[in-house]
């Protein structure tokens, strides 16, 4: 998962597929056999560039079935609800290939992942699938880059299996085969595949706690090491492991994509109620400029009703007795001279309200239009998240219900796998 700190970190995932069901939807999802997804990332015009490194010949089941009986792979001695399917989920984040050209470059870099996924699972003939998805829109690079970035990553489908050693029973008739070993068999064990492995030092000596134990490294973190090492082995220098101790190693394929979409929904309600509170901005800054607008034109008016009537004007003054020139009495030159001076200051204030009133209606305009631009990403963003906001409501007690399910069962199994050990016995890496 990015952290957008710059560093590039390689991401390897593990996730168990316990039932049918769990594998037939994990089928429908890596070969695209839908004809819709609810997610809304898929983008269906570009599924012809994902990449088969591996291409499943029937179903999943169904090639396990073959498997066993070519006798490729043993259940012997599982029980009926052992886990029989893993999947593995390579990842780095989006940016590290588009800042290196992209999908050309993801095809590369995928191809030398699923090399390092042959080695981790033990062999090619224990895969089913691997391919790499190209179809998958980054939603967020691409709104913040204005250009669409798509989130290449590889999933491989494989039988988890151990070699496993079967001896001769006490009950040999020839004394000399007893406890030998009689055949080796390829079992299928997800428990023996991933058990934690002995922290090794630089003789390649188990390395001992203070009681003598021997200290435990988990073998997500393995998982991790061994992805990264072989990455950086193959060139990829500019790549960093993921992060020790972080819930990355830990969280199933759909725990991260659930973890992930709740990240996705928060940005995007954040987003939401950035623009609501862009749009109260808007709104506010509009109702601001009207008043000033209604302020202005009352003002206008009555700088108007200042000035004299052309009637007032024509009717002042005396045609004088001899010649053209009209008389005014002292009263009347005062007034006009009065009016002319005010009809000259009223004349400039018309000119400078006329210049604000059209000022103003331009800031208007301008309010007007960051307002129905806000308005209509605000209601863009409002019907993206509406669907998350209507299932998060919905089915937000299913949700964790199902992650503590899954949780509870996880910690079952170890508990099962590694019975309770004094405080301070051993630990994990």
């Amino acid at each position: 998962m990015a952290r957008n700190d710059g560093i590039n970190r390689t991401v390897a995932r593990n996730q168990d597929l316990e039932t049918p069901a769990d594998v037939a939807k994990v089928q429908e999802h890596n070969e695209r056999e839908k004809d819709s997804y609810s997610n809304q990332d898929i983008v269906p015009e570009r599924t012809s560039l994902n990449v088969h490194f591996k291409a499943p010949t029937d179903d999943y089941v169904k090639m396990f079935e073959q498997m066993e009986q070519d006798g490729v792979i043993s259940t012997r001695g599982l029980k009926p609800d052992a886990i029989k399917y893993g999947e593995l989920v390579f990842d780095v984040n989006s940016a590290y290939f588009y800042n290196h050209g992209g999908y050309e470059f993801a095809k590369q870099f995928y191809a030398d992942a699923y090399k390092a996924a042959v080695e981790i699972v033990g062999g090619e003939q224990y895969i089913l699938s691997a391919v790499m998805h190209a179809d998958e829109r980054n939603r967020a690079m691409s709104e913040a880059l204005g250009e669409e970035v798509y989130h290449y990553h590889l999933h491989v489908v494989y039988i988890p299996v151990v070699e496993k050693q079967i001896l001769w029973s006490k009950r040999c008739k020839d004394e000399s085969l007893r406890g030998t070993i009689k055949e080796t068999i390829t079992q299928v064990s997800r428990s023996k595949k991933w058990e934690s492995k002995p922290v090794l030092d630089e003789n390649g000596n188990p390395m001992m706690n203070a009681k003598g134990k021997k200290i435990l490294k988990s073998s997500y973190s393995v998982l991790q090491d061994d992805f990264f090492n072989f990455m950086r082995s193959v060139g990829y220098t500019d790549v960093e492991r993921g992060e020790r101790g972080s819930t990355e190693e830990h969280l199933t394929v759909t725990q991260f994509k659930v973890q992930a979409e709740q990240q996705r929904l928060e940005a995007v309600i954040g987003q939401v109620a950035q623009a609501e509170r862009g749009l109260e901005d808007a709104k506010a800054a509009t109702e601001k400029q009207k008043k000033k607008l209604e302020a202005l034109q009352k003002e206008t008016k009555a700088a108007k009703t200042i000035a004299l009537t052309v009637q007032d004007i024509e009717t002042m003054g005396k045609k004088a007795t001899f010649g053209n020139n009209i008389t005014l009495t002292p009263d009347e030159c005062d007034t006009l001279k009065r009016y002319a001076v005010n009809g000259v200051i009223a004349n400039a204030d018309n000119k400078r309200l006329k210049e604000k009133l059209a000022s103003a209606e331009k800031t208007v305009s301008i309010w007007k239009q960051r307002y129905e631009a806000v308005n209509e990403k605000y209601m863009e963003l409002k019907q993206k998240a509406q669907p998350f906001l209507d299932a998060l409501e919905i089915a937000s007690e299913k949700v964790r219900a199902f992650i503590n399910s899954v949780l509870i069962r996880g910690k079952e199994t170890q508990e099962h796998e590694h019975p309770a050990r004094k405080r301070g016995q051993d630990m994990e890496l």
